[in-house]
């Protein structure tokens, strides 16, 4: 086990190497000086060339990837240009908002789809196949922030149960909070059950159709057990691996959600920072979201011989 994550670690290195150069390099694309951005269009030149000069523009580039590289390694992501805060406390608060809402979505979403996809292999081509594959292509097809401003519409605006605008944090008003983070977390669960019922339900069928099912069967062993102990452990990989890819996606890609609801999360950060041209928040969200999703990839394959015995560390 521990040779297994060493090497599946020693793997990650390189890829995290490359992201962290190809982020620095396409930062360095975008047109606008950061100098400027900080002292204001009146800046005199000597201003700015003391400006460029602490933020270390006056070297070649890459010069400043090591001065920047050597940065991110102690754990220093440098400060915003706009805010002038400290960027990895900055990134790490709003990234604890979007974590959160992710994950308990995506746990939801499983806990649904999952026994929703076997039920359907183990009645495919029945009504009950149909409805639940009808239910999953609808919900695939649906927009997510379509889906957001219809609940906001429906159980914020008609109904007046939640609240339509704003976020509070957990450590201040518990239940309050709750109420902020309802409608995202049910409209990330309705959008990813598609997905997971569609490549549950595909891989069960594949499952049941094994001669092993066959054998537990003539045993007499009920459908019950054949489901549950035979069929879903062995079918459960596939899903698992979509599941690692969709907490991946949705933490850099929930920028649409948050805006919708207005919660101040990891997505909205990098939006943020993309119109105010802020790099070094930027930088810090990239470089955060990329190191997430090789945890989460990591984690997935230490997952795998739970689920699957053929697959050994």
């Amino acid at each position: 086990m521990f040779r297994f994550i060493s090497q599946r670690l020693a793997m990650s290195i390189p890829t995290l190497l490359l992201i962290s150069l190809m982020v620095f390099a396409i930062i360095r694309l975008v047109p606008g000086d950061p100098a400027l951005l900080m002292l204001g269009d009146m800046a005199d030149a000597h201003s700015l060339e003391v400006a460029r000069a602490s933020l270390g523009l006056d070297q070649p580039l890459p010069m400043q990837f090591l001065i920047w590289f050597k940065a991110v390694l102690s754990g220093d992501l440098g400060h915003s240009i706009t805010t002038n805060e400290a960027v990895l406390p900055l990134i790490l608060d709003r990234f604890q908002v979007s974590a959160g809402i992710v994950l308990v979505s995506v746990l939801l979403a499983a806990l649904i789809a999952v026994p929703a996809g076997l039920l359907a292999a183990w009645k495919q081509d029945s009504a009950l196949d149909f409805g639940v594959v009808s239910t999953a292509t609808l919900l695939l097809s649906i927009p997510s922030f379509w889906l957001g401003l219809l609940l906001l519409y429906a159980f914020g605006i008609k109904l007046g149960w939640l609240p339509v605008v704003g976020y509070v944090s957990f450590g201040q008003a518990p239940w309050q909070a709750l109420s902020f983070i309802v409608l995202p977390i049910v409209t990330l669960t309705l959008v990813e059950l598609g997905a997971i019922t569609r490549m549950a339900r595909a891989s069960a069928i594949e499952v049941l159709r094994l001669e092993y099912i066959t054998h537990a069967r003539a045993k007499g062993l009920s459908e019950r057990a054949v489901l549950w102990r035979h069929a879903l452990r062995n079918s459960f990989a596939p899903t698992l691996t979509l599941i690692g890819l969709i907490l991946g996606n949705l933490l850099s890609g929930i920028a649409v959600l948050e805006t919708v609801f207005t919660l101040p999360g990891i997505g909205r950060l990098m939006v943020d920072a993309i119109y105010a041209r802020d790099y070094p928040v930027l930088q810090g969200c990239l470089l955060l979201v990329t190191f997430v999703y090789v945890l989460v990839n990591l984690l997935v394959d230490l997952l795998y011989p739970l689920f699957d015995p053929r697959v050994k560390l």
